[in-house]
């Protein structure tokens, strides 16, 4: 339940010394759900940082007006047991969200376990900006984007197979020849392309026996718990439970991602020098198009596919 709209509180008529401990005592005297709305001459976020470290992460912060004139903050109380949805919950759910991480350099995919609070904690960014930016995101009108969460979990490993997997299989040997063709080239006055280059090499390797073992393992155990559920059926006893794979895959997935992290930071986030040939412009361009589908391709496996595979093997047993 939420509060009346009278319930505001105009910080700028308070002594100084009396705003926050009013604040403070106002935000108590609130029931679970419901909320206050400040009203202030300055942006009140030092008082967000004393909220959450006195309090703890049991309230959303959300701006109504942010100046130039007046400040106006809804502080809404949580209700008990709900806690913060993770990164890859919020893009699973939105993925127009999904960009405002890309945005920020924040990892929604191999570290979509992590809260919005969490991740900007590690990376030094300002949470009220991110959650400000999300918010935003929700009153946005957009096209819709492709409903991946609402499709059934066979169709999806066949889209990720059809769409990520040939991706990989068409792109990376071609990317591979660059990678190796540019570091001959250029690796005297460019010494960053030799590791770039057995980088790729390594993701080569990882990425060519992960999705084998995905076509072959994983996604057919995901597939005949779908065939179960369909037909109202027990799993047969030959099924091995998904847990064990998926935990495999996501391990393999945190590597690749963690390679590219490397070639982003050993790249300057793919900056070209002024010596760079067209091959070598040719390759910064090819390894952000991969990373940013290997995004999606992790995204939609570590976010969508592996929890409601989990959810449905238990529902099973």
């Amino acid at each position: 339940m939420e509060t009346l709209e009278e319930n505001i509180l105009n910080v700028t008529l308070l002594e100084p010394k009396k705003k926050h401990p009013t604040i403070f005592l106002r935000y108590d005297e609130l029931k679970e759900g419901e909320n206050l709305t400040i009203h202030n001459d300055h942006d009140p976020k030092p008082l967000y940082y004393q909220l959450l470290g006195e309090r703890g992460n049991v309230f959303v912060w959300e701006y109504l007006e942010k100046g130039p004139e007046w400040w106006k903050v809804r502080i809404t109380k949580r209700i008990a047991g709900e806690n913060d949805e993770t990164l890859g919950q919020i893009a699973a759910k939105d993925l127009r969200k999904a960009q405002i991480f890309k945005k920020h350099g924040i990892d929604f995919c191999c570290g979509g376990k992590k809260t919005v609070k969490e991740a900007c904690a590690e990376k030094g960014l300002d949470v009220t900006l991110i959650e400000q930016e999300l918010q935003q995101a929700d009153k946005t009108s957009h096209t819709r984007p492709m409903p991946y969460n609402e499709w059934s979990l066979d169709f999806l490993a066949d889209y990720v197979v059809n769409i990520h997997h040939s991706y990989v299989r068409k792109y990376l040997p071609e990317l591979s020849g660059y990678a190796e063709k540019v570091a001959k080239v250029h690796g005297e006055h460019h010494p960053e392309l030799l590791p770039i280059h057995q980088l790729v090499e390594t993701i080569n390797a990882e990425l060519t026996a992960h999705m084998m073992k995905e076509e072959r393992i994983l996604f057919p155990y995901i597939k005949e718990l779908v065939a179960s559920k369909n037909n109202a059926a027990s799993l047969p006893p030959s099924h091995g439970s998904v847990l064990g794979p998926i935990n495999m895959m996501e391990m393999e997935h945190e590597m690749v991602g963690k390679n590219f992290e490397e070639i982003r930071t050993l790249s300057a986030d793919y900056f070209l020098p002024q010596d760079a040939c067209a091959s070598y412009s040719l390759l910064y361009k090819m390894l952000q198009e991969f990373e940013e589908d290997l995004h999606m391709h992790i995204h939609l496996e570590n976010n969508i596919l592996f929890p409601k595979a989990l959810i449905l093997e238990k529902e099973l047993s």
